[in-house]
């Protein structure tokens, strides 16, 4: 009973400092729980001061930034203000000299629309004159006579008016569309202008190889006509040169001829008929010219001869007069020695004289001062 008694007091005792043990712990920590709740109090409070002040700072920097962003702005619109002004007077000047030059442009435009239109009128004045030649061609006589012209423009600017003679009238009867009158050798040269155009059309106009063939054989047999009454007619023994020329009014006949006839024009060269076209004519006219301003110096070469011997006697009598002006000089020349000998001469002795009229001069004075009385001292009487 003693034993159990004990162990529960035991217990009690050891329950009681259990006890005692938790309150003294729970107090301690209810110290500590309490300090640290005051320092937390307290480090709040400071956290909280420190969020006033940093948020003032940013309330200032907030003020600050937005008078930035209001005077970033006013400057912002400013520059855009300015820039709009300028660009709108760039685009005004801009416009104002688009409009300049689209006004300039119009006039030039207006202008060469006039040119174009006058061109037209021309071209189409062009046009009919084309037509009215095309009729003129067409015509056999008026194609004749179409030739004559362009035969006589040619010769009449080239050679001199005595050096041709249009439609002249041969010892046969027959007429030369142009007579070069030309000394002998060579004599004469009948120009004869042919235009065989119908056949030379037919030969450029068709397609067909047989009409073609038939076209050439056309073609030949005209120019080789032509050829054989040009021989005929207009070479003429002891009246005209040993050859003649035919004049083909056109460049095109003429090349045509040259590149695919080439046995007519033999045959012209071998009958003495030489076949030209207005530039190798043109070339041959300057040639006559050349022959004719040479044969006229062989026909005053007599005249020029006798100018020269007259030349030189007028030369030799020059001469003559050159060397008696010479001799003239060469006298006027010792005259004029003379004439400067005495001059120093007479300069000489004028010198002599002066020279004589010092030396009396100072005798004269040097005697004066030899006779000349001292002067006497007058005595005082007072």
């Amino acid at each position: 009973m003693n034993q159990t008694t004990m162990i529960i007091a035991a217990g009690a005792l050891l329950a009681l400092g259990l006890i005692i043990l938790l309150v003294l712990g729970m107090r301690r920590s209810n110290r500590e729980l309490a300090t640290r709740l005051t320092e937390n109090r307290s480090s709040a409070n400071d956290q909280m001061q420190h969020m006033m002040q940093i948020t003032a700072a940013l309330e200032g920097r907030l003020s600050q930034m937005s008078e930035q962003s209001a005077k970033a702005t006013a400057e912002m619109n400013r520059t855009l203000a300015e820039r709009l002004d300028k660009v709108s007077q760039r685009m005004g000047d801009s416009l104002e000299k688009s409009s300049k030059n689209t006004t300039d442009s119009l006039g030039e435009l207006k202008t060469r629309l006039a040119v174009i239109d006058e061109a037209q009128k021309n071209i189409a004045e062009l046009g009919g004159q084309m037509v009215g030649l095309q009729d003129i061609l067409d015509n056999k006589q008026a194609r004749g006579a179409f030739g004559e012209i362009q035969l006589n423009d040619l010769v009449s600017q080239i050679l001199p008016p005595s050096a041709y003679s249009f439609q002249a009238q041969m010892s046969n009867g027959k007429r030369a569309d142009c007579l070069i009158k030309l000394p002998n050798p060579p004599g004469s040269i009948v120009v004869d202008a042919k235009f065989p155009l119908e056949s030379y059309h037919l030969l450029r106009n068709t397609n067909d190889d047989a009409q073609k063939k038939a076209a050439s054989s056309k073609f030949r047999t005209d120019i080789a006509k032509h050829v054989k009454d040009i021989s005929e007619k207009y070479i003429i023994n002891g009246e005209t040169a040993e050859s003649a020329l035919m004049f083909l009014p056109s460049e095109a006949v003429y090349a045509e001829l040259h590149a695919n006839f080439s046995d007519v024009v033999e045959k012209s060269y071998r009958a003495k008929v030489w076949i030209v076209s207005p530039t190798t004519l043109m070339a041959t006219l300057n040639t006559v010219r050349a022959v004719l301003k040479d044969a006229r110096m062989r026909e005053q070469a007599g005249v020029i001869q006798k100018e020269v011997v007259t030349l030189l006697q007028d030369v030799d009598r020059l001469d003559d007069r050159v060397d008696k002006l010479r001799t003239h000089f060469q006298l006027a020349e010792k005259d004029i020695g003379n004439i400067s000998t005495s001059t120093r001469k007479i300069t000489s002795r004028a010198e002599r004289i002066e020279g004589l009229q010092l030396e009396e001069v100072e005798s004269a004075e040097a005697a004066i001062e030899t006779v000349k009385l001292p002067d006497k001292k007058i005595p005082d009487y007072n």
